[in-house]
C-alpha cells in the first residue's frame, strides 16, 4: 500500500515537474512579445527616454514648434547599411516621426539603390555613402546632410586647429525641414567671369547662406539661364576684369528696378581698370581709395596680435548693424583691407551709412610706395578710413534700391575668421538688410561631444549617493549588531549567575 502510495506521488512529482519547462517557455514567450510591442509603442510614440550624458536624442521646444507647423510632407533617407546605421540619429528621427504624420524616414542601403543618388546628386558633385536627404515634393526641394553637418568644430587659437566642439543632429535636421518646406526663399546670385572669388573660394560662405535657408546661384551675367528678378540679390565679389557693356546695362536695369548688389573691393583689385564696375560702385556712393590701411603700432587694440594688417574695426551703429551692436557681436578682423571715400551729401536720392571703419590714428599706404615697412612714412594720408559702408537710393521708377561695400574680401570667405570673429552675423545681417526679408535659422544649442570630466562641485548628488551607500550599510551592521552583542551578553551573564547558584 506504501508502495504505491510512493508511486503515484513520484508520478505527480515528475508531472509537475515537466510542466515547469513549459510554463517557464510560455512566460518567455510573453514576456519577449510584450517587451517588442512596448518597444514599438516607445519608438512609434517617442516615449522613449534619453539618459545620455548629452540628451543627444531630447528635442527643443524650437524643433517641437517648427514640427507642428510644417505645411507639406517630408520625406527623409538615411544612406546606410543596417549595420552601419547611427543609432543616435536613428533614435532622434524616430521621434520626428512621432510627432508628425508628415514626416517619413526610410534606410536606405546606398548599393543596393544607386538611383537614389542620381535623383538628388546635382552635376559635379556627388552624395556621400552616410549623408541625410531631406527632400519635399510639394516644394521640390532638397537638402543633403553629410557627416559633416551633425558636427560642431571651434578654432583653437592657441593651437592653430579646428576641433570638435559639439554634436547638432537635431539642429541640422529641424533646418533642413523647414528649408524644404518654405515656400519661397531669398536667392543670392554670385556673379561669375570676371575673375571674381569663384565656387571653390567662397564655399564657406555659400555654405553659410544655404544653412540660414538663401538659395545660392553662380552665374554669368551671359547666361540664357539667368534671369534678375527685383527682389534677388547680387554679390559682385571681388572682380578683377570689367563688365561688358551689356552686363553693365542689365545691373543697372537690376538696380532701378530696385535690385540690391553687395560689392567686394579688395585692395589688390584694379578697380581703376574697371570702368563699368566704379560707375555700378559709385551709383551708390562708393569711391575705393588706393592703397592699403595700415593699423598704428601705438593702437594695438586696432589690429589683432599685433599685425597692422589685420584691422580690427570700429562698429557704427547703422540699419545693418543694430542687432550686432545690442548683441555686442562686434568682432571683426579685415586682414587687408581697402578703405573708402565717404560722399558729399549733394544728392537728394542718395542715402550712405558708415558701417565699419579704421581709428583716427590709422594710415593708408599706397601700393607704389614703399611696402618694405609698415612704420607710418611721410606721405601717408591720416585716418579715419571707411571700410564698410551701406548705400540707399530712391531710383528714377520710384523704387528703393540698397548696396553694401566692404574693403576685405576674407570677412566672407575666411572659416577661421568666422570662427573667431562675428563675421557670420555680420554677413547674414547684411542679407537681411540687403533682401528686406528676415529668413534666419531655427537656433538650436549643439550637444556636449566629449563628456565632462568629474568634478566634486559638479557632481556633488553623485558623492553624496557613493558616501551614503557604505555609511548605511555601516548603520544597519550597528543596529543589528549591537542588540544582537547584547543579547548574548545578557545570555552569557544568566548562565553565568544560574552555575553559581547551582554550585
Amino acid at each position: 500500500m506504501n508502495m504505491k502510495k510512493n508511486q503515484r506521488a513520484r508520478m505527480a512529482f515528475r508531472q509537475r515537474f515537466s510542466a515547469i519547462p513549459v510554463l517557464v517557455l510560455v512566460m518567455a514567450c510573453l514576456l519577449t512579445a510584450a517587451c517588442c510591442l512596448l518597444d514599438e509603442l516607445e519608438t512609434r510614440n517617442g516615449w522613449r527616454q534619453d539618459y545620455s550624458f548629452n540628451h543627444i536624442t531630447t528635442w527643443s521646444d524650437a524643433t517641437r514648434e517648427a514640427v507642428s507647423q510644417l505645411p507639406y510632407p517630408v520625406h527623409i533617407y538615411v544612406l546606410a547599411s543596417g549595420s552601419e546605421e547611427d543609432a543616435p540619429l536613428m533614435e532622434l528621427l524616430a521621434r520626428y516621426t512621432a510627432a508628425s504624420d508628415l514626416i517619413q524616414v526610410e534606410s536606405v542601403d546606398p548599393s543596393l539603390n544607386p538611383g537614389l543618388l542620381t535623383r538628388f546628386s546635382t552635376e559635379g558633385t556627388g552624395i556621400a555613402s552616410d549623408s541625410v536627404i531631406v527632400s519635399c515634393e510639394t516644394t521640390d526641394r532638397y537638402r543633403v546632410l553629410s557627416a559633416e553637418d551633425f558636427v560642431n568644430y571651434g578654432f583653437d587659437m592657441d593651437q592653430g586647429i579646428y576641433q570638435i566642439e559639439g554634436l547638432s543632429y537635431e539642429n541640422a535636421l529641424t533646418n533642413a525641414i523647414v528649408d524644404v518646406t518654405r515656400d519661397d526663399i531669398p536667392r543670392i546670385v554670385i556673379i561669375q567671369g570676371h575673375g571674381e572669388l569663384d565656387e571653390a573660394g567662397t564655399a564657406v560662405l555659400a555654405d553659410l547662406l544655404s544653412r540660414n535657408h538663401y538659395e545660392v546661384v553662380y552665374s554669368s551675367l551671359q547666361s540664357s539661364q539667368l534671369t534678375l528678378e527685383a527682389d534677388d540679390v547680387v554679390f559682385l565679389l571681388s572682380p578683377v576684369l570689367d563688365l561688358l557693356d551689356q552686363e553693365a546695362e542689365t545691373l543697372r536695369q537690376f538696380l532701378n528696378a530696385g535690385g540690391r548688389m553687395l560689392f567686394t573691393c579688395d585692395y589688390t583689385d584694379p578697380i581703376h581698370d574697371m570702368p563699368h564696375v566704379q560707375e555700378l560702385m559709385r551709383y551708390f556712393g562708393f569711391h575705393p581709395m588706393d592703397g592699403i590701411v595700415i593699423a598704428s603700432a601705438d593702437e594695438p587694440d586696432s589690429c589683432y596680435d599685433g599685425r597692422q594688417l589685420f584691422l580690427i574695426p570700429n562698429m557704427y551703429t547703422s540699419a545693418l548693424t543694430e542687432s550686432m551692436v545690442e548683441a555686442r557681436e562686434t568682432t571683426l578682423i579685415l586682414a587687408g583691407a581697402r578703405a573708402f571715400e565717404m560722399p558729399e551729401e549733394n544728392d537728394r536720392d542718395l542715402s550712405v551709412e558708415l558701417v565699419l571703419s579704421s581709428t583716427a590714428r590709422a594710415y593708408l599706404r599706397s601700393l607704389d610706395g614703399d611696402l618694405s615697412t609698415l612704420d607710418q612714412l611721410e606721405g601717408d594720408q591720416m585716418g579715419p578710413f571707411a571700410l564698410c559702408l551701406t548705400g540707399e537710393r530712391m531710383t528714377e521708377a520710384g523704387e528703393l534700391t540698397k548696396g553694401m561695400i566692404l574693403g576685405c574680401s576674407t570677412v566672407l570667405t575666411s572659416a577661421e575668421l568666422y570662427a573667431m570673429t562675428d563675421a557670420q552675423s555680420l554677413i547674414l545681417n547684411a542679407c537681411r538688410y540687403l533682401s528686406g526679408r528676415e529668413v534666419s535659422a531655427v537656433a538650436i544649442p549643439a550637444r556636449n561631444a566629449m563628456r565632462p570630466m568629474l568634478s566634486a562641485r559638479g557632481h556633488l548628488l553623485g558623492w553624496l549617493i557613493l558616501a551614503a551607500v557604505p555609511l548605511t550599510v555601516t548603520v544597519t551592521a550597528l543596529l543589528v549588531l549591537v542588540p544582537r552583542n547584547r543579547r548574548v551578553q545578557e545570555s552569557q551573564r544568566q548562565r553565568t549567575s544560574g552555575t553559581t547558584r547551582g554550585t
